[in-house]
């Protein structure tokens, strides 16, 4: 059986910090978070779109609980935490999340990572062996 990691929630902000349809990067040690008010609630997730890296902080845009990353039109629902259109392919990783005493708190005890971030750690000898 596996070992469950223990959850390590992080202070992010203040509820109040966030305005309705803002989207916010947080830094924790080497862990970059996005958090966005969706109006509903909030949602946190990782900083770039999972399609090709575009930063959705600074290309994102959020209107009425729908996430869009500016690059290549994907969408996602923050409210359902799913795919919002049929173009898009991949989901958003999203981060546990509460809110407590008017504060807003992310479990950051496991790094979220798209597959293209798995990719990037490969080396030369992944593809062409060694010698």
């Amino acid at each position: 059986m596996g070992k469950k990691t223990v959850a390590e929630w992080t202070k992010v902000c203040a509820t109040v910090d966030i305005s309705e349809n803002e989207i916010r990067k947080f830094t924790f040690g080497d862990t970059e978070v996005l958090l966005a008010n969706y109006g509903e609630g909030f949602r946190a997730f990782p900083p770039d779109c999972p399609h090709m890296r575009e930063p959705l902080n600074v290309s994102g845009m959020l209107d009425d609980g729908v996430l869009t990353c500016g690059k290549h039109v994907w969408q996602w629902d923050l409210r359902a935490c799913e795919k919002a259109t049929g173009m898009t392919e991949e989901n958003l990783l999203f981060y546990e999340l509460k809110e407590e005493d008017g504060n807003i708190f992310v479990d950051i005890s496991k790094r979220l990572v798209y597959p293209w971030e798995e990719e990037e750690e490969l080396d030369e000898e992944d593809f062409f062996g060694s010698d």
